[in-house]
């Protein structure tokens, strides 16, 4: 008789926190730590990994950012249920719009875009506005486990710096092939508040009923939940920035900035003293935070429960009625016959799980199952016999004590469950199939799993 004990510990990826299904979830998630770690790399203030190699991204410049851009598209191309591409303007190799794209599954065709220029006048340039990507970055990952009614388009330009050129570009392209954009929200510039009053600007277009819905709609969002925030409606808005480029196509646009409205723009601007250290990180976050918060409201987040149940031996699904697969995060690959609600794992290891229920497919975070130094049964406080068993297994305790007795078939399926406080247990196994089950004792302190053999 072959004994395998194993527990699990939660760990999150990526900084990433659970997913989630509400906007507050959503809201919730967004992660300080990863906004700063990817603020200071793609503003060279630390280092990077682009196309397998260690790099600094030292400078962005229009004519100087194809590192850049290859960034961002690993960035895209890493996440789950995301589709990225080059918009290379006039097939101009070192001219790159990234553009990455969240279908939809119930309205593909209402199309929602956030949005930031990523190209520089200087080094660094941290707030202007590796600031903005590095929140775009964070919604897309946070969105991509998500199944969502709507799609969105995370838009990132180049050559903003000299005059809204990669912005202009797709809009024209857009209106020319009659593409509908419900929304364009952009983001320039929003790591930097003088005065810690936490005011911020929207930027709406003066007489334009699709740009005023916009800020309405943000500012209900804001007063929803609660940010540390206070807005200034600017009508008119500026123009210099990517926004302008929509609203001059007839799109809905605005832009989410610092609060220049106050003369509280970052005094560093346009310079190589834009950096990091000059953040007001709660003020970050929180605009962060509202702009994640705004998106996953157009979004439109659908019902699916993504998320995971541990115990020490088991992970269950906690989406009912749906079918799954179980993957391998080491590997990335599909466990075989790992299709059931529970997955019980036979090894160490890293995983997670994909929910499909109608047309909606969403993806759980990963969880790491590792043996812990926790005490386990010995043979002489538990045993399990016969094994091979043919109707009646018994489960000998050398105490009453409260225990959970689970048996799982091999594809990790909850087949049988019993709350114990007997010292024998017997459980009924004549009618189940041929074949490898595993049995979990778990009490208040101690566990243990069972590989059984059914004749």
């Amino acid at each position: 008789m072959k004994k395998l004990y194993y527990s699990l510990l939660f760990l999150l990826f990526s900084s990433a926190l659970g997913y989630s299904q509400s906007v507050a979830d959503i809201i919730n998630a967004v992660s300080l730590d990863s906004l700063s770690q990817t603020v200071k790399e793609f503003s060279g203030e630390v280092q990077t990994v682009v196309g397998g190699n260690t790099v600094t991204i030292s400078n962005r410049n229009y004519n100087n950012n194809n590192l850049a851009a290859q960034y961002l598209f690993e960035k895209f191309e890493s996440l789950e249920h995301t589709t990225v591409t080059y918009q290379l303007m006039n097939g101009d190799d070192n001219r790159r719009n990234v553009i990455a794209t969240q279908l939809g599954t119930t309205h593909p065709e209402r199309v929602y875009m956030i949005c930031a220029h990523y190209d520089t006048v200087n080094d660094y340039c941290a707030d202007d506005n590796a600031s903005g990507v590095a929140t775009i970055l964070e919604i897309a990952r946070l969105l991509s486990g998500q199944c969502k009614e709507n799609t969105i388009i995370y838009a990132l330009w180049d050559e903003e710096e000299i005059g809204l050129i990669g912005s202009k570009y797709y809009a024209e392209l857009a209106e020319s092939n009659g593409e509908s954009i419900l929304g364009v929200y952009n983001i320039d510039m929003i790591g930097y508040d003088g005065d810690d009053d936490e005011s911020f600007d929207i930027d709406v277009k003066k007489d334009d009923t699709g740009s005023q819905a916009m800020s309405d709609d943000i500012v209900e969002v804001l007063n929803t939940y609660p940010f540390k925030l206070n807005v200034n409606i600017v009508i008119p808005g500026t123009e210099y920035s990517d926004h302008s480029s929509f609203w001059n196509r007839g799109y809905p646009a605005v832009l989410v900035g610092e609060a220049w409205s106050e003369n509280d723009q970052n005094p560093k601007y346009h310079s190589k003293d834009d950096r990091f250290e000059l953040f007001n990180l709660e003020y970050y976050h929180e605009l962060s935070k509202l702009s994640a918060a705004y998106m996953a409201t157009k979004a439109g987040l659908t019902g699916v429960d993504n998320t995971v149940t541990l115990s020490n031996n088991s992970l269950v699904a906690n989406q009912d009625n749906a079918t799954y697969q179980w993957y391998n995060c080491t590997t990335g690959s599909a466990i075989p016959d790992a299709t059931s609600q529970t997955f019980v794992p036979t090894s160490n290891g890293s995983y997670r799980v994909e929910i499909t229920s109608g047309s909606c497919v969403e993806v759980s975070t990963c969880y790491e199952f590792a043996t812990l130094s926790l005490p386990t049964f010995t043979d002489l406080e538990l045993s399990v016999f016969p094994n091979p068993v043919h109707s009646v297994l018994t489960v000998e305790r050398s105490t009453n004590e409260k225990a959970e007795i689970i048996l799982y078939n091999v594809s990790g399926k909850r087949i049988l469950n019993v709350t114990s406080t007997t010292q024998n247990t017997q459980l009924e196994m004549g009618s189940l199939t041929r074949g490898i089950y595993f049995l979990s004792v778990e009490s208040a302190n101690k566990s243990g799993m069972f590989k059984i053999v059914k004749d």
